[in-house]
């Protein structure tokens, strides 16, 4: 079982990891080809391509420049520590051991616009790029067409490894967009969640960003391996609604706070 979820747009690169056991993003060549063309971008062209304030715009092209490679623990840092927001609140970070950070080296895959595929352990460097980004490129005029069916081959490599064939979905629709369904080798689950408000089920997404963060760290930590056991899943008030879900999508509902 491999689950995916969304990289965040907001980063820390202060502090240092115990855990030694990094790794180099797997797909990173791919990723120079997009830095190649980003570091001739100035800020009022990252700023119209990514619809951002110009400071974010400057920070950016800023960060494209310095981007360098080898990656080490002086200008790098393990995905899974470098990125901060909604859903990787949901991770009880300083509960992981080496071994949980072992697991979730192989159960664990983070999609990225410019890394394509990352393993919680790769070494990033700060960046922002959405997948959705509208960026030409020497494969076409946006992300999707880069990494094509890149993304989910490396998907497939990592499944070879797993027993049980299921890709556990907590990413954001436009991340999972990258992924081709067809070409994948696994059951796909998806996971959704819901709030209850006057009997009325509704996605909220701030709650819902989170949530995926808690279920992924609670299947990570717990080992869980089955569908039937993330059903059994209760967390943050969330339990498994079988009414709204089928084989294929889990809905997990509570009362809106």
């Amino acid at each position: 079982m491999l689950i995916v979820i969304s990289p965040s747009k907001g980063q820390d690169f202060t502090g240092e990891v115990e855990y030694k056991k990094v790794t180099i993003p797997g797909l990173l060549e791919h990723s120079k080809i997009l830095i190649k063309d980003l570091k001739k971008y100035d800020t009022v062209k990252i700023q119209n391509l990514m619809q951002v304030s110009e400071n974010i715009a400057r920070l950016n092209t800023a960060r494209f420049k310095e981007f360098k490679t080898p990656f080490n623990h002086k200008n790098a840092k393990p995905a899974f520590f470098a990125f901060k927001g909604d859903v990787y609140s949901g991770f009880a970070k300083e509960k992981y051991k080496a071994a949980d950070l072992d697991y979730a080296q192989k159960h664990l895959r983070i999609i990225s616009g410019l890394y394509g595929l990352l393993r919680p352990m790769d070494l990033i460097q700060p960046y922002r790029l959405e997948m959705k980004t509208r960026l030409k490129n020497p494969r076409g005029d946006n992300l999707y067409q880069f990494w094509g069916s890149i993304i989910t081959n490396e998907l497939n490599t990592a499944l070879t490894k797993h027993k049980q064939k299921y890709l556990v979905n907590l990413a954001s629709n436009e991340y999972f967009k990258s992924v081709k369904p067809k070409e994948l080798k696994a059951d796909i689950l998806n996971i959704n969640f819901k709030e209850i408000k006057n009997d009325k089920a509704r996605v909220v997404a701030v709650f819902a960003k989170r949530a995926r963060g808690l279920m992924s760290d609670y299947i990570l930590r717990n080992r869980i391996q089955s569908p039937e056991d993330i059903k059994k899943i209760k967390t943050a008030g969330y339990k498994y609604s079988q009414e709204q879900s089928n084989a294929n999508n889990l809905v997990f509902t509570r009362p809106q706070p």
